[in-house]
């Protein structure tokens, strides 16, 4: 008895961290997302749900955000994963390779930003080298090709990191089967889809999700490339969150931060339904 009390008040300050931290301001949230102002408190239920579903900022920044998350998250696991497989691989100069794509881990974004600055320039780089086969320059940063420029800065950024979790999670799968794959003279793709895929799903899962928030902090390179008001395909949720904080205007910002949490769970329990499936017969 004396020891569950002991244990008790060990966890009264974690229990008290989630509460003061967690769970009241996502009472205070939801309190804002259902009133109509913090001065009359009047309460307008999903008013303000469908006042931002209207708002024509939010629709592109959803829609921005969506498109973004969409391309970038399924390119950060494919090829990441492909990585992987070549680095299991016996080529040449493997642990140089390694470290090529874990490299810009240990770059600060600061440092990432100028160099993406410099490069896709009007007069970069980049713009030098089209020009050799007659092409125009583009505003990269100001033009349709603008989210282009921002996935090639997001898979350069996580793609050495999801190849090290899926190096580990192809390491982990029983060497054994593959050797009985081997002797039955089971062809490359049937080892690739019947083992290697079925072992390594939550590793994949854990991979997507990972990608899927990082895919929503980009928000970070994107305001230092162009600032609160980027050109439109670039204005993401993030923008819009961060801007109706400066205007502080808390009801549309805890509306839309329910609505964002809202799909965000709906994504993650998709994604667990999924590898919940591929996954099943591989457990124990």
């Amino acid at each position: 008895m004396k020891n569950k009390k002991i244990e008790s008040i060990f966890l009264l300050p974690s229990l008290l961290g989630v509460l003061l931290f967690f769970l009241i301001p996502f009472i205070v949230i939801i309190y804002y997302s259902l009133i109509n102002n913090p001065m009359e408190q009047k309460f307008v239920f999903l008013d303000n749900f469908s006042a931002l579903l209207d708002n024509s900022a939010f629709i592109l920044a959803a829609k921005n955000t969506a498109i973004f998350s969409l391309l970038a998250v399924p390119l950060a696991v494919i090829l990441s994963l492909a990585l992987a497989l070549l680095l299991e691989s016996k080529i040449p100069y493997k642990s140089q390779f390694r470290t090529f794509f874990l490299s810009p881990m240990m770059v600060p974004v600061a440092s990432v930003v100028l160099v993406w600055k410099v490069v896709f320039n009007f007069n970069g780089p980049i713009n030098s080298f089209i020009a050799v086969f007659g092409l125009e320059p583009i505003n990269w940063l100001k033009s349709d090709y603008s989210q282009l420029v921002i996935i090639i800065l997001f898979l350069w950024k996580n793609l050495g990191y999801n190849m090290i979790l899926f190096m580990a999670g192809l390491n982990s799968i029983p060497k054994t089967l593959l050797e009985v794959a081997e002797i039955e003279n089971a062809s490359p793709w049937f080892k690739f889809v019947q083992i290697k895929l079925r072992f390594i799903s939550p590793t994949i899962l854990f991979v997507a999700l990972l990608s899927l928030i990082n895919s929503f902090k980009v928000f970070r390179e994107i305001h230092l490339l162009t600032g609160d008001y980027p050109y439109d395909s670039l204005y993401m949720l993030q923008h819009f969150m961060n801007n109706t904080f400066k205007a502080l205007d808390y009801q549309k910002l805890a509306t839309a931060a329910i609505l964002m949490g809202i799909v965000m769970i709906v994504i993650i329990g998709i994604l667990f339904i999924i590898e919940n499936y591929f996954g099943k017969d591989v457990e124990g």
